[in-house]
């Protein structure tokens, strides 16, 4: 975890610092994905305990069109793919306002249990029909050519050159992954809602004229990902690796900010996947361990140990399912524990491990010190002792302990005694 303290390090001197990240509500949210957040929690407590002024953001970009067939009901595959997340119903009828928002609403309610509090979290749905969008997208319509040939240059996408870097929400069918836009005379934008423009979704045909401005249209990604870095002012920006390779996102949205929208792109830290069984997780394929349902097995501190012990460009590979994966986590942060407080353990730690214990911990204002010197019964003796009739776990534990355990022992004694329970009942063989 040193390289967090690093990253602060490096920044010092560049004034306040905006960390942002942001995530399309396709589908239920793997557990993998919570490994960005945990990530940027750590660089912003790394920045202001180095006594940097630092703001932490977090979008939900769910005007993103819709194409995640799998989890649509058969009736609704032709009327909602393509349409944006926005305006798509709630499938599962709980009174959200879209689909956007049950599912984003499901992953960031986590984030709080986590320890994670963004300052400020913004919905794309919100923010285009207030027009703080519309001068990046008469810049980008202005700059077509410049953008046609940043798409050739950095990721060899050719684009025509009627092309223009902007969807039109169809006024007729409401989709925005079926529409082109061929021209733009400073103020409208010629477009068409083709049948055939993707393979995963059906437009309707229209075609003709209007204002791309107020929530009319939505860039695409690349474009809107380096408006967003202009007008929050975001300065630290990880991402997942799949969007840092040679010519992917991050580079064509680099080349925009500095090229189009004449500002410098925030830093990055690219971080790996969390896999399960070598396999990496989809939220728009549903496959994966569902955020929410992880973070009912495995406590917060874990959790963030998990994604904080290698580093951001290390990938895991997690497999609940699998015999010993979850009593090893904890058998791993015990050790951690133990070495910060200056016990001798068996395992060669690298430097850093304190960092590492302390930015996993769910208070970034908690005594570190007192924190490692806590008792904690070893995850797999206690899933044995909560099987065992007639057992008193609390009264074994300060039996083990050599003397009473302390309001917070007993506190974490009995989150993992729900977790050895949860663990039983879900993933134990």
């Amino acid at each position: 975890m040193d390289w967090a303290d690093e990253l602060a390090a490096q920044v010092r001197d560049h004034g306040p610092q905006v960390v942002n990240d942001s995530k399309t509500p396709s589908g239920t949210v793997h557990v993998g994905s919570l490994r960005g957040p945990v990530i940027l929690d750590a660089i912003t407590r790394a920045l202001r305990a180095n006594g940097i002024e630092t703001t932490l953001l977090y979008g939900v970009d769910d005007l993103d069109p819709m194409d995640a067939q799998a989890l649509l009901t058969p009736d609704a595959i032709d009327r909602e793919m393509g349409r944006p997340l926005a305006h798509v119903p709630d499938p599962a009828g709980d009174c959200h306002a879209s689909y956007g928002r049950h599912f984003a609403g499901i992953f960031i309610d986590t984030f709080a249990g986590l320890g994670i509090h963004p300052d400020r979290y913004y919905w794309m749905s919100e923010i285009y029909p207030t027009g703080q969008l519309d001068p990046f997208i008469r810049t980008a319509l202005d700059r077509a050519s410049v953008v046609r040939e940043i798409y050739r240059r950095v990721a060899n996408v050719q684009h025509p050159e009627t092309w223009h870097p902007i969807s039109v929400i169809c006024p007729t069918c409401g989709k925005v992954g079926t529409t082109i836009v061929t021209a733009w005379d400073g103020e409208q934008v010629t477009f068409e809602c083709r049948p055939d423009l993707v393979t995963w979704a059906r437009g309707c045909g229209t075609s003709g004229t209007i204002s791309p401005f107020g929530g009319n249209a939505k860039l695409p990604w690349n474009l809107e990902w380096a408006a967003q870095w202009s007008l929050l002012g975001v300065t630290i920006e990880p991402n997942g690796k799949d969007l840092s390779t040679k010519g992917g996102s991050r580079d064509r949205s680099d080349a925009i900010a500095r090229e189009v929208f004449e500002r410098e792109p925030p830093l990055n830290v690219p971080y790996e996947f969390l896999n399960i069984g070598g396999k990496k997780m989809s939220t728009s394929k549903g496959r994966g361990a569902a955020a929410h349902t992880m973070a009912e097995v495995v406590p917060p501190e874990q959790l963030r140990f998990l994604f904080l012990r290698p580093r951001p460009n290390h990938a895991i590979d997690f497999d609940p399912d699998g015999t010993d994966q979850i009593p090893r986590l904890f058998d791993g942060f015990d050790t951690f524990a133990a070495a910060t407080a200056g016990r001798e353990v068996k395992t060669e730690l690298a430097p850093g491990f304190d960092a590492t214990f302390r930015y996993s911990l769910l208070d970034p204002a908690a005594d570190v010190a007192a924190e490692a010197a806590l008792y904690r019964p070893a995850f797999n003796h206690l899933a044995t002792l909560v099987q065992i009739p007639g057992v008193d776990v609390a009264e074994r534990a300060a039996t083990e302990k050599g003397s009473a355990l302390s309001p917070r022992e007993i506190a974490v004694l009995e989150e993992r005694a729900g977790a050895a329970r949860a663990w039983l009942e879900a993933y134990a063989p």
